[in-house]
C-alpha cells in the first residue's frame, strides 16, 4: 500500500511514498473493509478470506475486476476534477476494473426483423457497426463521435446511416486525445473515433450496408411539452437558428416547429427541465437572449368508438367544380399498437380512381393533426375508406382532399373523442423523515404512488404523475425536504384525463378561440 501525492497546477506530478505511521493503522482497517465486502460477492476471494490466507494486492484487484464486470460491484476513486487530483489512479482503475469490447454482449435491432435483438460480436471481423454518440461544431464543421461496436472502419470508405438510409464517404478520421486530433486511417471494435462532414444526428447507426442494424430503437418518443420561443433581438436570428438546428441533431426528442397561426418557433421536449436546459443553452453558447412563452403540455386526442362517414364535397363555381365523395368509417386503434394512424383503401373497383387515394388519404392526416375538443392532434386513430364517388370533370386531388378533410369532423363526435395527457414516470428519493409529506403532495397532484422503497436513510417512491400537474416540482420537492429531496421523471404513456378535467380543457380552448 502507498500513499499518492499530486503536485503541479494541473495535478500531473505524482508522488508515491510509504503511508505515514499516524495513518497505517487506519489504511490497514479500510484495506480489511474493502476485503470483506468483495468477498461478499466474489466467491474466489471468499474462499481465500476464510481459509485466513494471504491476499496480495493482485488477488484483490482480479476480484474487483471480476465483481464489477458481474454488476455486483461499484469501485469508487477518490480525487477532484476541479483540482485535477486523483485523475491517473482513476483512468487507471478504468483499464483495470472495466471489461473490454469482447467482454461485454452488446445488443442492435435488426431493422429487417422488426428490432429484434442481436448479439454483437465486439471483434473487427464482423459488419461495421458504429453509432453517432455526440456531435460537435468544430473548426471545420461537423465533428461526430462514433463509438465502434463491430466492425473496422476505415478513411475513404462509404458507410451507410441506417436511420436515414443515406451512404456517406468518411474523407477524414481521427482519434481525439483531449482537444487535439490524431488523423488515423482505420479504427476497430472498441475504439471511440471522431469523423468530418458526416452529416447525422446524434444516436444513429452507421454500418458497411451489409446489414441494418441500430443501437437504439428507431421509435423516437414523441415530445410531451412545448413552449414558443424567439430572439429578443432580429440581429440574432441567424445565431438562433444555427443553434436549434445543431440541438435538433443533438437530441432526437428536441424538435422545432413553427406554429401556423401565430408564426411563433415552438420549441418541444421531453419535460420543463429538458427545455429551460436548451434555452439556457442558446444564451450560454450562442450570445442569444431570448424570450419564452409559458411552457405548454403536448396532449392528444383520441377516439373510442367507431363512427361512419359519407361525404359529397360539391362545389360549383361557373367553371370547372369540385367534387368528391368518400365513404367508410374511423375507429380507435387497439393499445399496445406501434403505429399512431391507419389508413386502409378498402375499395372494390375504381369508383375513386386511384390517382386520387393520396390526396384522400393526406386530407384525413391533416384533419387528424387538429381535433376538435382541443385542438391538438388525434391518434391510435384508423380511417377505413370502403366506398366513394367521382365525377369526370370536376374531381381533382384538391376536391377529395377537402371531402376527407370535412369527413373526419363530420363523424368525429359520433366517435366519441377522449383527450389524452402525459404520464411521467417519476422516481423520487428523499429523507424518510419527509416521506409522508412527500407521499401527499404526490397524491394531490393526482399522482398514482406504485412503489416504495428503503435505501439506508431515504426513503425511493415510485408513482405515475400526470405532466400537467409537475410544473415546479423542483421547488416544491426542494421546500418540502429541506432542499435534500430529488427526483428523475421520464415519459411512460399518454392517458385519457379524468371527466372534469376533460370539461376544464375544452371550455379553455373555446374561450381562447372566442378571444382571438
Amino acid at each position: 500500500m502507498k500513499a499518492y501525492y499530486f503536485h503541479g497546477s494541473n495535478g500531473e506530478k505524482i508522488v508515491t511514498e510509504e503511508i505515514p505511521v499516524e495513518m497505517e493503522a487506519l489504511v490497514t482497517e479500510k484495506r480489511r473493509e474493502l476485503i470483506e465486502t468483495v468477498s461478499e460477492v466474489d466467491d474466489k476471494l471468499a474462499d481465500v478470506f476464510l481459509a485466513d490466507e494471504p491476499i496480495s494486492t493482485s488477488d484483490l484487484e482480479e476480484a474487483i475486476r471480476r465483481a464489477t464486470i458481474a454488476k455486483k460491484f461499484v469501485p469508487v476513486f477518490m480525487g477532484s476534477a476541479f483540482k485535477n487530483k486523483g485523475v491517473q489512479p482513476l483512468l487507471d482503475g478504468v483499464l483495470s476494473f472495466l471489461p473490454c469490447p469482447p467482454e461485454v454482449n452488446n445488443f442492435a435491432l435488426d431493422q429487417t426483423k422488426g428490432e429484434e435483438k442481436v448479439v454483437l460480436s465486439g471483434t473487427p471481423d464482423g459488419p461495421l457497426v458504429a453509432l453517432a454518440f455526440k456531435l460537435e461544431e468544430g473548426r471545420f464543421g461537423q465533428l461526430t463521435y462514433l463509438r465502434i461496436y463491430e466492425g473496422v472502419i476505415r478513411k475513404g470508405d462509404f458507410i451507410v446511416n441506417v436511420n436515414t438510409g443515406k451512404k456517406i464517404k468518411v474523407p477524414r478520421l481521427v482519434r481525439m486525445h483531449s482537444n487535439e486530433m490524431e488523423d488515423i486511417q482505420e479504427a476497430h471494435a472498441g475504439q471511440i473515433v471522431a469523423v468530418f462532414g458526416v452529416d447525422c444526428a446524434s444516436g444513429d447507426t452507421f454500418t458497411d450496408g451489409s446489414v441494418r442494424y441500430t443501437m437504439t430503437s428507431m421509435n423516437v418518443p414523441e415530445p410531451v411539452m412545448s413552449l414558443a420561443i424567439q430572439p429578443v433581438s432580429k440581429d440574432s436570428g441567424g445565431q438562433f437558428s444555427k443553434a436549434l438546428n445543431r440541438f435538433q441533431k443533438e437530441d432526437p426528442t428536441f424538435r422545432v416547429g413553427l406554429d401556423p397561426e401565430s408564426a411563433q418557433t415552438i420549441i418541444s421536449g421531453m419535460g420543463e427541465l429538458h427545455l429551460d436546459i436548451y434555452v439556457e443553452r442558446i444564451r450560454r453558447e450562442y450570445k442569444v437572449d431570448a424570450s419564452v412563452g409559458k411552457p405548454r403540455v403536448n396532449f392528444r386526442e383520441t377516439i373510442t368508438q367507431r363512427a361512419e362517414f359519407d361525404y359529397l364535397h360539391k362545389k360549383q363555381t361557373g367553371g370547372q367544380g369540385q367534387y368528391g365523395r368518400v365513404c367508410g368509417y374511423i375507429e380507435p386503434i387497439p393499445e399496445g399498437s406501434m403505429t399512431k394512424f391507419e389508413f386502409d383503401n378498402m375499395i372494390v373497383g375504381q369508383v375513386i380512381p386511384s390517382n386520387f387515394i393520396p390526396a384522400i388519404e393526406k386530407g384525413f392526416k391533416e384533419a387528424a393533426n387538429s381535433g376538435s375538443l382541443i385542438g391538438h392532434p388525434v391518434e391510435n386513430l384508423r380511417i377505413a375508406l370502403t366506398d366513394g364517388a367521382a365525377h369526370a370533370v370536376d374531381s381533382s386531388e384538391l376536391a377529395f382532399k377537402l371531402a376527407a378533410i370535412y369527413a373526419f369532423r363530420q363523424c368525429y363526435t359520433a366517435a366519441k373523442p377522449v383527450i389524452l395527457e402525459p404520464v411521467m414516470l417519476v422516481e423520487l428519493k428523499v429523507p424518510t423523515e419527509f416521506q409522508g409529506t412527500v407521499a401527499g403532495d404526490i397524491n394531490k397532484r393526482k399522482g398514482l404512488i406504485v412503489g416504495n422503497d428503503q435505501d439506508g436513510d431515504d426513503s425511493v417512491i415510485t408513482a405515475h404523475v400526470p405532466l400537467n400537474n409537475m410544473f415546479g416540482y423542483s421547488t416544491a420537492l426542494r421546500s418540502m425536504t429541506q432542499g435534500k429531496g430529488e427526483f428523475t421523471m421520464e415519459y411512460k404513456e399518454h392517458s385519457p384525463v379524468s371527466q372534469d378535467v376533460q370539461m376544464q380543457l375544452v371550455n379553455t380552448y373555446k374561450a381562447s378561440k372566442a378571444a382571438e
